[in-house]
């Protein structure tokens, strides 16, 4: 289970993140950036990057420690943001946090180089969870301490918003082209032959046991959260076998990259802001 910690206070909000994630403190002196249950986009997301952070981390990939954040939605009367208030007033009892990385700066592919090796790893992982929020438009990635960190996991698992169609998810192919390392040659091969074997039900029943119950329950077609926990493993464990045959690296669209990726920008300006000792809006 993961660890649970206590919302203190809540410095500020990741506005260009679509959930409205926000940094906050917590009773174990740390600091997180928390997902929330009350978003628009529902406890669907927190299921997501419950399973593929705690796989990706399994699997040797870097992804900032993942905690349960329990809130009183009371932290967020003193809030002047509407917007921010109506946020966590919905968001009453957990939500998810992730360690707060301190210093950390949003993945550019023009000044960190990525080996083959990794980017395949990478590419790999987000094709076997369907992740389709790792473009250049959005790379979802930070460099702290010179080494790669993977973020925001909501975006995969696209299967699990209709049950009806999963089974289907096995083989369902994965453009990599736009994925923000396909220009660093992924070895996709070489991350297949190593992870591949190593994504067992009984691995996948680990990281799913981590979902709390309550993200879980009322799911139609499932009569317990455990159940549903199975239907998540038995999806990707039939992925994980043959998910690098199907996955295409060709021409990126046209438009351009981002300079100011995603909320990368906003994580980038809270860590200066932590910085100065504020936090403060």
């Amino acid at each position: 289970m993961l660890p649970e910690v206590t919302a203190t206070r809540y410095v500020t909000p990741l506005r260009e993140g679509g959930s409205l994630p926000g940094i906050v403190e917590a009773d174990d002196l740390g600091t997180y950036v928390v997902k929330f249950t009350g978003a628009g986009q529902g406890r669907k997301t927190l299921v997501a990057e419950v399973l593929c952070g705690r796989l990706a981390q399994r699997l040797g990939l870097r992804v900032p420690d993942l905690v349960r954040v329990r809130l009183d939605p009371v932290i967020g009367l003193g809030e002047p943001d509407q917007e921010v208030q109506e946020l966590l007033k919905a968001s009453g009892g957990l939500n998810l946090g992730m360690d707060f990385l301190p210093g950390s700066m949003g993945f550019d592919p023009l000044a960190y180089r990525v080996s083959g090796e990794e980017a395949g790893r990478v590419v790999w992982f987000d094709a076997l969870t369907g992740n389709v929020d790792r473009s250049w438009r959005n790379p979802n990635m930070l460099v702290w301490h010179g080494d790669l960190w993977l973020i925001d996991h909501g975006a995969s698992l696209i299967w699990h918003h209709n049950w009806a169609t999963a089974d289907k998810a096995a083989d369902k192919p994965y453009d990599a082209s736009d994925h923000a390392l396909a220009p660093m040659g992924p070895d996709i091969a070489s991350a297949a032959a190593e992870l591949a074997p190593r994504v067992t039900e009984e691995l996948l029943a680990e990281c799913a046991a981590d979902i709390p119950d309550e993200w879980l329950a009322d799911e139609p077609g499932f009569d317990t959260p455990e159940a549903l926990r199975r239907a998540y493993a038995e999806v990707l464990a039939a992925r994980a076998g043959t998910v690098h045959e199907r996955i295409t690296v060709g021409a990126p669209s046209q438009d351009g990259p981002s300079r100011a990726p995603g909320w990368l920008k906003d994580w980038a300006d809270a860590v200066s802001g932590l910085k100065k000792g504020g936090g403060a809006r």
